[in-house]
């Protein structure tokens, strides 16, 4: 599960976990939209993100969001299969966990990868989706935090 377009160092760390191992991805991307828009804003304040902070109600919804979300999604599942991946993927609007846990269930995935920005208000309530989902897929979660292509994506700890 995403929420942006992977950068270079989010799909080398994610393509190389499990070392020279055939991998394959099934990627959900849920794109910015209006919900949770004060808690986007809290995150910002305590990243010290002021401007961003400022413009998260300016952000597009719904329909508006789609574009972008789609070439972020066809960017990161050409990304993943120019590391040799096999990856497809998908625009989810609503249910994140639930669809991913059907997911899990069809593909009999072996674990389940969120890589996210941290969202701090989300993350204390345990309401984030990687919490959310070790709850419902049956498989071990693995929460990562994605950083700028200079980066490396670091583990949040525990699975």
């Amino acid at each position: 599960m995403i929420e942006k377009p992977l950068t270079p160092a989010d799909v080398e760390f994610v393509s190389t976990l499990h070392g020279d191992d055939p991998t394959s991805f099934v990627v959900l991307m849920q794109p910015r939209g209006k919900q949770d828009i004060l808690l986007r804003a809290i995150d910002d304040v305590a990243l010290g993100e002021f401007d961003d902070a400022v413009r998260e109600g300016e952000e597009t919804a719904g329909a508006q969001t789609e574009l972008p979300a789609e070439r972020a999604l066809t960017h990161t599942l050409a990304a993943l299969r120019a590391r040799g991946a096999e990856a497809i993927g998908q625009i989810v609007e609503e249910h994140p966990i639930d669809l991913l846990r059907s997911v899990v269930e069809q593909t009999k995935a072996d674990e389940v990868i969120v890589l996210t920005t941290p969202h701090f208000v989300e993350e204390f309530f345990h309401r984030d989706w990687a919490s959310r989902a070790r709850h419902k897929v049956g498989v071990p979660v693995l929460k990562l935090f994605s950083h700028a292509a200079d980066d490396q994506p670091q583990d949040s700890g525990g699975s």
